[in-house]
Formats: C-alpha cells, sequence, structure tokens
C-alpha cells in the first residue's frame, strides 16, 4: 500500500462520467489523483503541471490524440492507456510508441488498481485481452527472425518457457498461477525474468517473441 499512498496519477478521457468513476475507484485505493483532463491538450499541461507519476490516457480526445500524448509526455510520467474493444491498430500503435500499460474501459476495479500499481513500480501492465487483439492483427515475422526468436527462447529454463507459453496465450498472472500450480507472487518472478533474459519490455514483446519461435 505504500506505493499506492504516494502515487500521484492523471486521468485523462473525453467522458467525465469515466473519469469521475476512475477518480472514485484510485482514490478509494489510496492514490493521489493530482488533475484531470477532457482533451489532449490539456492532459499534456496538467502533466507538465502536476508532474504525476502514472497518467491514464483515452485513445481518443479532441484536439490532440492519445497518442500524440503519450508521444510527448515528459521523462518520469508513465502512461497507461484506457482503450476499448475495437482499438487493434492504436494499441500497436502505442506499444511502439512506449505507453508502459494498457487496459479495457471494461476492465475491474481490481484489475485497473493492480495496472497503475505495476507501472507505478517500473513494470509494463497488458490486459490479457489487450494481448490477444494485438497477436491477432501482427503478422508472424520472417524466417531469419523465427530462428532468432528461437534461439532466445532456447536459452530460457524449462520451467521459464513454461511461463512464457501461456502469457502468449494472452492468460493473466492469476491464470498462470492457476495452470501452472504456483502462487502469483511465483509467476510475478518468472514474468520479470523472463521479460529481462528476451529483452522484451512488456508481455506483448514476449508474447510476439514466444509466437514467432514456434511459428
Amino acid at each position: 500500500m505504500k506505493i499506492a499512498r504516494r502515487t500521484k496519477v492523471l486521468i485523462a478521457d473525453d467522458e467525465p462520467l469515466v473519469v469521475e468513476g476512475v477518480r472514485t475507484v484510485l482514490e478509494a485505493a489510496g492514490f493521489a489523483v493530482v488533475a484531470t483532463a477532457h482533451n489532449g491538450r490539456d492532459a499534456l499541461a496538467e502533466a507538465e503541471r502536476t508532474r504525476p507519476d502514472v497518467a491514464l490516457i483515452d485513445l481518443h480526445m479532441p484536439g490532440l490524440g492519445g497518442l500524440e500524448v503519450v508521444d510527448r509526455l515528459r521523462q518520469g510520467t508513465r502512461a497507461l492507456v484506457l482503450t476499448s474493444f475495437g482499438d487493434q491498430e492504436n494499441v500497436l500503435a502505442a506499444v511502439e510508441r512506449g505507453a508502459a500499460g494498457f487496459v479495457l474501459k471494461t476492465c475491474t476495479p481490481e484489475e485497473l488498481i493492480t495496472a497503475v500499481r505495476a507501472v507505478a513500480a517500473g513494470e509494463a501492465y497488458l490486459s490479457p485481452v489487450v494481448t490477444r487483439m494485438v497477436l491477432g492483427l501482427v503478422a508472424p515475422e520472417s524466417a531469419p527472425r523465427r530462428r532468432d526468436a528461437a534461439a532466445k527462447v532456447a536459452k530460457l529454463a524449462a520451467r521459464e518457457r513454461e511461463v512464457l507459453n501461456l502469457l502468449a496465450e494472452g492468460l493473466s498472472n492469476a491464470e498462470i498461477a492457476a495452470r501452472a500450480h504456483m502462487s502469483e507472487a511465483t509467476v510475478k518472478t518468472y514474468v520479470s525474468r523472463v521479460l529481462a533474459k528476451l529483452d522484451c519490455t512488456n508481455r506483448v514483446q514476449a508474447a510476439l517473441l514466444a509466437r514467432d519461435a514456434t511459428g
């Protein structure tokens, strides 16, 4: 709970009801919502003024879109993208622009809190549903890239490969824990280790690499 009490959050979404709902959830969990915005330009101005640790950014905002906001956030503020079904191409673009996390607007309050905590702690968080969306959008890589991916995956220990394969199915840590008969804490450790060994910054990159290695 310490990190939650210290974490400063900006919420940017053009729907006031979404903003207030997210604010209520996060403040109840102990986060400090330091600013809100309903368009991209105000989001950047508030981010500059308040220097939040995490900025929750809607991809569709008037004036300046969420992708541009993610691009322009100052170092020290990590972007957690709020998205919806049908946003596959924008999600992929946000992955490429360095967003630290992605959650669907239909996620549970518990998942939203988990995502903000993870991103604030310097980790990447991607909703399993978002992972599956991106995997369905990106075409498999060329034969040389597949060989390179296979060589990287081959360096993993057996248990690490098991976790990677489950992660590539778009499973959450809780679902991986159930399938692999581990605690969630152990799964989190394995996921962090796998990302480091594969030189991946988030779960989507690792999932794509796993798919290429078996393709």
